[in-house]
């Protein structure tokens, strides 16, 4: 995949990434990141501390910020724009439901985003629908984020809030937003990120199993959340978050009949889904909580 960039007239910048098999929507709109818009055709968020707005074509994505940027690697890296999506897709075993995911959600790919948001956000996600982590997300940005640069007559959007930021507030500020019992979870997990920031970054040089148990380690943090980080952050791709969905659509098609344990799904997931298994989850629970 190839990309060109070129800055507009001001206040934004505009590249162009060439791609092929990509499903904006699928991607932006699949569970992983909580942040994006769909207006008309297009997609507007934010990623590194800028407003972005991407709209697909044939064969491209169009990304415009609200002012120049010096490159666009961080967008491209965000984006998983190089990511070889049919080796990827070629490694998932051939059952019939896998087969309905792909056909069903090709072009879906696994974004890279902050850790320090996506474990933020995914803390937020204990016992609710999506809509409901997209509210909590938006009114901690809105309270505690920096505002970001916009064009003319955009809705105004704030940067995700810093650790540090979200240490600072009180048990009830947070509570305000919405976050009920997560509220001093997420305090107390952003006190620890923000006196160890370093530490947190490192995580993603260490193996799964290592890294899943520190992360197990913050308040509130099981299992399921920090596979979605080590997956949608750290890029571990043989990270699988079972959710609901996902205990759901195992148990239905691969032990039909059967009462199956969270460990049995986990050892499963495994062992089948080969090297690329954070991506089958994703197809997974992309195409199971569609076409439900």
């Amino acid at each position: 995949m190839k990309k060109t960039a070129a800055a507009s007239a001001a206040p934004t910048a505009a590249a162009v990434f060439l791609v092929q098999d990509y499903r904006l929507d699928f991607t932006l709109d699949s569970g992983q990141a909580f942040r994006w818009r769909r207006h008309g055709e297009a997609w507007e968020g934010a990623v590194g501390g800028r407003w972005v707005r991407l709209q697909a074509g044939p064969q491209r994505l169009e990304a415009s910020t609200a002012a120049p940027v010096p490159g666009w690697d961080w967008l491209a890296d965000y984006l998983q724009v190089e990511a070889r999506l049919g080796a990827i897709l070629d490694s998932f075993p051939t059952d019939d439901l896998m087969r309905r995911a792909i056909a069903a959600c090709r072009g879906l790919r696994l974004l890279r985003q902050d850790p320090w948001e996506c474990l933020a956000s995914f803390l937020l996600s204990s016992t609710k629908q999506i809509v409901q982590i997209r509210q909590m997300v938006e009114l901690l940005c809105r309270r505690y984020g920096d505002p970001l640069a916009v064009p003319p007559g955009t809705e105004p959007m704030n940067a995700f809030p810093t650790a540090a930021r979200l240490a600072a507030c009180s048990e009830k500020e947070l509570r305000e937003c919405k976050l009920g019992f997560r509220a001093p979870y997420l305090r107390e997990t952003a006190r620890w990120v923000a006196e160890h920031d370093e530490a947190f970054g490192h995580l993603a040089e260490l193996p799964l199993a290592q890294a899943r148990e520190q992360l197990v380690q913050f308040p509130g943090v099981g299992e399921k959340i920090a596979e979605c980080v080590l997956l949608f952050a750290f890029g571990m791709s043989a990270a699988f978050p079972i959710d609901v969905w996902i205990a759901r659509g195992l148990g239905c098609h691969y032990f039909p009949g059967r009462r199956v344990s969270a460990c049995r799904l986990r050892e499963f997931a495994a062992g089948y889904f080969g090297p690329h298994a954070g991506y089958a989850q994703q197809y997974l629970f992309h195409y199971l909580r569609t076409q439900s």
